[in-house]
Order: structure tokens, then C-alpha cells, then sequence
């Protein structure tokens, strides 16, 4: 802004800035100065004259820095009169920032106002920078209390999670036992109908029809069924129910065991089961049992018609996989794989198949519970481990077992690659 109450001080001082690129307002009074800054605030400096009729230049001074909003805007003083230091005390005190005596000297107006004009756009950058560092600020602000209403509102649906997982493994242990005792009491009937329909076939009396006898039979058939699947299901509770003990177990003990056990449906079938060694592991030796006669008995069970079942069991060692939260320590895992020349499955049912009582085939064709590849699954599970399987019509099957081995490497046991091979 330029003030001085004379238009050619104006135009002159105008015309020295003008080749500068200075954008200018002029006033010729502090009246009008005054009123100029209650609609304009943004000014890099004001130059004005001392010497103006009604308000001098002091005074218009004093009147401008009044105001808190426009004590930024710099003052120059332009003066004929050399005041004494008094004077320019008071144009100091006034809020003066310099002075420039007349006659104006072009170059030095032109540093002085180029000063201020640099200090001015610096201000600008600074106060555009902080306008954005406070809007940064704020939006981080947003987002951390976002971020703490988000994890506060985690919390809570982990600790509602927590609360149900607890509840749903009360109502699972609940079912399991039901599941046990109910199981556990159908027994009872189920042998008396079996025991009766025995003795009526057994029974020297020839009054049976022929109808008679073959619904007789198909009693014995469907009681025979129904048991099978009671003691399925009662296998299946116990497992959940009653904790197990677990210890440093040789697998190659417990496949002898279980193969031992089946030795005449093996002959039967003639079949030929290749055994690989296998890892002492820590396991429940009360389960492992269970778990092989189950994989090795679907084996035997899907066999091709014409062709004599081939099973190897082999292993090797697996991954070492780290826990999800990663703060558990790193677990090395053995894979045992049951292979065999079976009829095979479609691999779209590689997961259904250990769902409970799920069967591809009807009793039909082949006999069976639907519920031994869930007993399998819920074994491994509990020793922290995982079942998967693989297979192709036509071409067999693989199921493949992987347990923890704890935190040394597996203890094999020193026997021949075979430790068994049963025809």
C-alpha cells in the first residue's frame, strides 16, 4: 500500500516499484487507509508519509496496530524531516518497522521494499505449510481415534468370540457325551433283537415261510448295520470326551499292531501292505491305533474287483511352519502317506470325505459307516496336526497324515527300509 496525501509522491514511488511486478493500492489520507484495511488484510507493506492533513502518519499508525488481525503488515515511514531521535522513537513505538527520507532514493526504496516483499511471500509459504501440517495433524488425529475405536470394537468381538467359543465347546462336549450315553444305552435292544432273530433262524420249527426267513435275514443284516455304526459313534464320543496321555510313541510298533489285527481280511484279499519306517513322535498311543486301522482299512475296503490291493505306507519329513500369531515358537511337522491302487475318488470330494457320516458310495457297493475319515480327521486334530487326501478315479488314493515332532528331530528307529510286508 502506498499513502501520501500528494498524487505525484504517489505516481513516483509507483513508478520506481512498477518494473518490480508489485501489485499496488494507494490512498492519499489515514482516513482512507483505514478503510482500505477493513475490507483488505493481505498487504507484504505499507509506505506512507508522515506529514498528512487530519491523521499523520504516527497516528494513522497507532490506529492500524490497534487491531490484533493487522499487526503482521510492516510500516515504512516516508519523511521529509529528519524528527530527532525522540521522534523516531515514537515512530517506532507507533509500529514503524523503517524509515525513508525524502527525496527517495530509487535503488534503496526498491531494497528495502523487496526485503519486506521476500519476508512476506516466506510468511506465506511458512503459513500455508503450518495450514497443512495442522490439517495432517488433525486427519492423523481422525484416524488414530478411528484406530482406537477399531480396536477397541476388535477387542470386544474377540472377547464375544472367546465367549462363544467357550460356550460352543461346552455345548460340543455336551453332545459328545449325549452322543456316548445314548449310544451306549441303544446297545442294550439292539443285541436282544439280534439274539431273537438268531434263535428264530436257529429254531428246528419249519412253520417260517421262505418270506418269513429272508425278513428274518434282512433283520439280522440291518440290526448288524445299526450296530456298527453304535459302536462307530461311541468310538467317536470317547475319543472327544475322555482326555488323552501323550508320550514318545513308535509308529512302526503301532502299524505292526494294527496289521496283526487285520492279518485275515489282508489274506482274504491278498492283499500286499509295504510299510516304510516311521518316526517316534509324540502322540497318544491309545489313538494312534485307531488312526492307521482306519486309513489302512479304507484302503482295503475300496480295492478294485479284479485286482489285488496294493498299500505302502512311507514317510518323510515335512515343513517347519511358524504359529499364525507368531508368537509360539516355529513346529516341525512329519507327513505319513498312505497310498494304495484303489478305485480312487474325484478330487472336488477331497474335503467331504471326512465330514461325518459322509459316504461316496451306497451300502450297496461298498459297506461302512461314513464315520471312520472323521474319526481319522478329529484324531489328527487333536494332536495339532492335518489330514489331507488326494485321488483320482480309476488310480487310488493317498491320504497323507502330518504330526508335530516336537521340538527334536524325529527318533526313527533302526530297522530295514521295510518293517513289514505282508502278501
Amino acid at each position: 500500500m502506498l499513502v501520501d496525501d500528494r498524487e505525484d509522491n504517489l505516481l513516483s514511488m509507483e513508478t520506481v516499484l512498477e518494473p518490480d511486478g508489485y501489485r499496488f493500492v494507494k490512498a492519499t489520507s489515514g482516513r482512507q487507509v483505514l478503510k482500505t484495511l477493513l475490507t483488505d488484510l493481505d498487504f507484504a507493506l505499507i509506505l506512507m508519509d508522515v506529514q498528512m492533513p487530519n491523521l499523520n502518519g504516527f497516528e494513522t499508525a497507532s490506529l492500524i496496530y490497534e487491531r490484533e488481525r493487522l499487526r503482521h503488515i510492516p510500516i515504512i515511514f516516508i519523511t521529509a524531516n529528519n524528527y530527532g531521535d525522540e521522534n523516531l522513537f515514537k515512530g517506532y513505538r507507533a509500529g514503524a518497522v523503517d524509515y525513508i527520507y525524502k527525496p527517495v532514493n530509487p535503488d534503496l526504496l526498491r531494497a528495502k521494499v523487496s526485503v519486506f516483499v521476500e519476508l512476506y511471500r516466506k510468511n506465506q509459504r511458512l503459513t500455508a505449510q503450518e495450514q497443512k501440517l495442522v490439517a495432517i495433524n488433525r486427519n492423523l488425529e481422525m484416524e488414530i481415534n478411528e484406530r482406537k475405536a477399531s480396536e477397541e470394537k476388535v477387542t470386544e468381538l474377540n472377547k464375544q468370540l472367546l465367549e462363544n467359543i467357550s460356550r460352543l465347546e461346552a455345548a460340543n462336549k455336551d453332545l459328545d457325551l449325549f452322543a456316548f450315553m445314548a449310544s451306549h444305552d441303544l446297545q442294550a435292544p439292539l443285541r436282544k433283537v439280534r439274539m431273537f432273530s438268531d434263535r428264530l433262524l436257529a429254531s428246528t420249527d419249519n412253520s417260517f415261510s421262505k418270506e418269513g426267513k429272508l425278513y428274518l435275514t434282512r433283520i439280522q443284516e440291518v440290526s448288524k448295520r445299526m450296530q456298527d455304526l453304535i459302536n462307530d459313534i461311541l468310538r467317536f464320543s470317547k475319543i472327544s470326551v475322555e482326555k488323552q496321555n501323550f508320550e514318545e510313541v513308535d509308529l512302526n510298533g503301532v502299524v505292526e499292531e494294527v496289521l496283526s489285527e487285520m492279518e485275515g481280511v489282508i489274506q482274504e484279499k491278498a492283499a500286499k501292505v509295504k510299510v516304510d519306517r516311521l518316526p517316534v513322535l509324540p502322540a497318544s498311543t491309545v489313538l494312534m491305533g485307531p488312526l492307521f486301522s482306519n486309513l489302512i482299512s479304507n484302503s482295503l475296503k475300496y480295492c478294485k474287483k479284479k485286482e489285488s490291493p496294493q498299500i505302502r505306507i512311507r514317510y518323510e519329513e515335512g515343513p517347519v511352519l511358524a504359529s499364525a500369531n507368531g508368537r509360539e515358537q516355529e513346529t516341525r511337522y512329519g507327513r505319513i502317506y498312505i497310498e494304495d491302487n484303489g478305485i480312487g475318488f474325484d478330487q472336488k470330494y477331497a474335503e467331504q470325505i471326512f465330514d461325518m457320516f459322509r459316504r461316496l458310495h451306497s451300502n450297496a457297493e461298498y459297506e461302512g459307516t461314513g464315520i471312520g475319515l472323521a474319526l481319522c480327521k478329529k484324531i489328527v486334530e487333536m494332536h495339532k496336526g492335518f489330514i489331507s487326501a488326494l485321488g483320482k478315479p480309476g488310480e487310488g488314493a493317498i491320504f497323507i497324515v502330518s504330526l508335530p515332532l516336537g521340538g527334536v528331530p524325529a527318533a526313527l528307529v533302526e530297522k530295514n527300509d521295510d518293517i513289514s510286508d505282508l502278501n
